[in-house]
């Protein structure tokens, strides 16, 4: 691979993007449903076609996805109310429909992509570890030069996804995910609630603490800030404010 070309994509064509986003799942500590977060599809998909790309969405069993409650900006919450873009996505029933029949994993031909764009949301804290056709096509994106990125609990197949040679893909590389002060803060909000027994962790481990575990250079810009950053072709997005600065992080690894 020329170091004057790290990105072998096919340049005659509008670019195409595989965005996954999780399958539903519960909660191992909790007992909540969980599921994907909307931003961290829809902020992505906007910015990309925006661009002219095409894009798909899968999710690592196919079928029908669930979007974490508070996500939804229709959420009696009020936590995601301000998701303009997340509305409109789901006020339209082409798109939205897209969520209902996603394409299983198993079905991504990493040769048919230029990126793939893992979104997060709770479920991927406790189902990546399981999604071995996953991890195999993220590090196959990887590999082949093509752009790799992750965000928020969607980082989670940094965990698990291993070079074909053994070593972590995110060894040695500078990433960010879902940092330690935004579990903090989840944390104490809930037991503030009464929704968990205080010292009742929402997630079961975390994303910054793996991350340096296996030798990452784990950054972050600070509680709720949109962060995201690129090492090469890997693009990792902090949490699920950042779902527009990965997508340009994306967009800039593409060169179009």
């Amino acid at each position: 691979m020329s170091l004057k070309d790290p990105n072998p994509v096919n340049r005659s064509r509008p670019k195409r993007v595989a965005l996954v986003i999780s399958n539903p799942a519960v909660s191992t500590t909790s007992g909540w449903p969980v599921g994907f977060w909307w931003s961290e599809l829809t902020h992505p998909y906007y910015a990309f076609t925006e661009k002219g790309y095409t894009v798909e969405i899968f999710s690592p069993d196919g079928g029908r996805c669930e979007p974490d409650a508070m996500s939804d900006p229709r959420d009696p919450s009020g936590y995601s109310a301000s998701d303009l873009i997340s509305m409109g996505f789901i006020a339209t029933p082409a798109l939205a429909g897209l969520v209902e029949r996603t394409k299983s994993v198993g079905e991504l031909a990493v040769e048919d992509f230029d990126a793939i764009v893992v979104a997060g949301g709770q479920a991927p804290m406790f189902t990546f570890g399981e999604a071995v056709e996953l991890q195999s096509k993220f590090v196959a994106f990887y590999e082949s030069g093509k752009v790799a990125a992750a965000l928020c609990h969607g980082t989670a197949i940094l965990a698990h996804a291993r070079l074909s040679h053994g070593r972590y893909l995110a060894a040695g590389k500078t990433v960010t995910g879902f940092a330690n002060v935004e579990e903090d803060f989840a944390d104490e909000a809930v037991w503030s609630m009464n929704m968990l027994p205080r010292g009742t962790h929402v997630m079961p481990w975390r994303i910054e603490d793996r991350l340096r575990e296996i030798g990452a250079n784990y950054v972050q810009a600070g509680l709720w800030r949109g962060f995201a950053i690129r090492d090469g072709n890997l693009v990792t997005g902090q949490q699920n404010f950042s779902g527009a600065e990965t997508a340009e992080k994306v967009i800039e690894a593409l060169g179009v």
